[in-house]
Formats: C-alpha cells, structure tokens, sequence
C-alpha cells in the first residue's frame, strides 16, 4: 500500500490530464455526430415517430431486414424468445414509415393478413408528440442535474469541491453518451430516463468520498481517500454486478429493460473512473494546495 501512496502522490495531477483528454475527445465526438445528425444521440420511433408492429409469428430477421428495406425507413428488426427455452415467439418492427405502409409490406412477406389484437399489435407515435416529449426529457434531466448541483453546493458549502463532485457527474453522462453512440444504440424514452437514474448512481460515491475526506481527520488524506474507495468501490462493484445479471436476463426479450440497464452499466464503469481518478485527485490538489498556504 506504500508503494501505491507514492506512486499517487507523484502523479495524480497527470491522472486529471487523462480525463481532460478524455472530455475534449468527448465533446469534439459529439460535435462532429451533431453536424452528421442534427442531434447529440440517435433516437428510436418513440422519440422521432413511427410504427412498431410486433408479429407473434417465427422468421428470420436478417431475411425480413432485406425484403422490408426496400419499402420502409430506417427499419429495425427485434426478435422475442421465450426466457426458459430460448425459443423464438415474436418479431418485432420498428419503422419511421406510416401505419398502412407498414401493414402492406409485412402483409406482403408474411403472406397473410396482420390483424392487430389477434396475430399482431401495432402501436403508432405522431412526430410531433415524440418531439415534445423529446424536449421535455431533455429539459427534465437538464434541471435534475442543476438541482443536483444546488443540493451539493448546499451540502459541502465550498466552491472547489462542491465543483469536481458536479464535473465528475458531468463526464459520466458525457462519456456514456458517447460511447452508446458509438455502439450504435437507438435511444428509446426509457435511455432518457436511464440518463436521469445514471444522475443519482454517479453523484453518491462522489458525496462518499467528498465527506470522507473533507469531514474527517483521522489518518493522512491518501488513506481517506483509500478507505472511501473501499466502501465506494464495493457499493459501484454490488450495483454493477446486479445490472450486468439484470441486462443480460432481460436482453431477450425486453428492448426497454434492456436499454436501460445497459445504459446503467456504462455509467457505473466511467463513475468508477471519474469519481477514484478525477474527484480524488482534484480533491488532492485542493486540500494539497490549501497545506502550503
């Protein structure tokens, strides 16, 4: 344990110098998908319009992909299989493409009539209510984390480390943001909920540690901030660990629960990241700094 003191005393500033690496690559990332796309993530039919149709017939989802590309937009294609068995029970479409378009070009590869209540469900969004309740998403999770940040002004009542409790929460929501992009996810009204959730996970370890060392002064700041990573590190391993189980559970056959936890388990690995190198060591530096004054 010596060794690791002295090797982080000599280098945790150059370990903030990585995350601010990893925030520019980050914001230049999303400043490019934005000029492509128009937005800061790509969104699925319930937050841009559409149609999902789900057909409690088997088919092979690569075949359907090609034959219904050709008449619908921007297609995606989902199987459902039974939990136990693994046996494939429904399809479901999701298409930007109207309702009868839809009902046409399925009617048309399945070979028989889609009667929605019986041998099919069809579920249809308008554009411009998927594009309010897009805003007001958007607009609840900018004022939960300016709530946030109040809350933890209040809490520590000092500038610099109520500051690197709220960038730590930022570039966790940036950082995953990014990466679900990269992965290519469509975000449903449920990632944005799981963006708010990501909020909570990422600013209570930043709080654990923060108290520790700040209300505390048994023992040298590095084993404060050890001890707080202890108990830290276990709660974000126990959490990670139960949304890991719970994604994988759930990916078969619930696109919603399985959005969310995904979304959950990148956050929970960049808050391990930015809350043991960034917070720490930004804390370091200030309680450093206030020592020689």
């Amino acid at each position: 344990m010596r060794w690791l003191s002295q090797f982080y005393n000599k280098h945790y500033k150059l370990l903030l110098l990585i995350t601010l690496i990893l925030i520019v690559l980050s914001f230049a990332y999303l400043g490019i998908f934005y000029k492509n796309n128009r937005d800061i993530l790509k969104k699925d039919i319930s937050l841009t319009g559409g149609t999902s149709v789900t057909i409690y017939e088997k088919a092979n989802v690569e075949e359907l992909k090609v034959a219904l590309s050709k008449n619908l937009g921007d297609l995606n294609v989902r199987e459902i299989y039974d939990l136990r068995t693994r046996e494939q029970k429904a399809i479901i479409v999701e298409t930007t493409s109207g309702g009868e378009i839809a009902k046409k070009s399925l009617e048309q590869y399945f070979g028989f009539e889609l009667i929605d209540g019986e041998n099919s469900n069809f579920e249809l969004t308008g554009s411009t209510l998927s594009n309010s309740f897009y805003k007001q998403l958007l607009i609840a999770i900018l004022i939960a984390f300016l709530l946030m940040a109040i809350v933890i002004f209040i809490i520590f009542r000092n500038f610099v480390p109520s500051i690197a409790v709220i960038i730590s929460a930022f570039a966790d929501i940036l950082m995953t943001l990014v990466l679900v992009n990269i992965l290519g996810v469509k975000i449903s009204t449920a990632g944005i909920v799981a963006f708010l959730m990501l909020i909570g996970y990422s600013v209570d370890t930043d709080i654990l540690l923060t108290t520790r060392v700040l209300r505390r002064t048994e023992g040298s700041l590095n084993h404060r901030i050890f001890r707080a990573f202890k108990t830290g590190i276990t709660m974000t391993l126990a959490s990670l660990l139960s949304m890991l189980v719970a994604f994988f559970v759930v990916k078969s056959f619930s696109a919603v629960l399985s959005q969310i936890f995904l979304i959950l388990v990148i956050g929970l690995i960049f808050d391990i990241f930015n809350t043991w190198l960034t917070n720490a060591s930004l804390l370091k530096w200030y309680l450093e700094s206030r020592r020689k004054e």
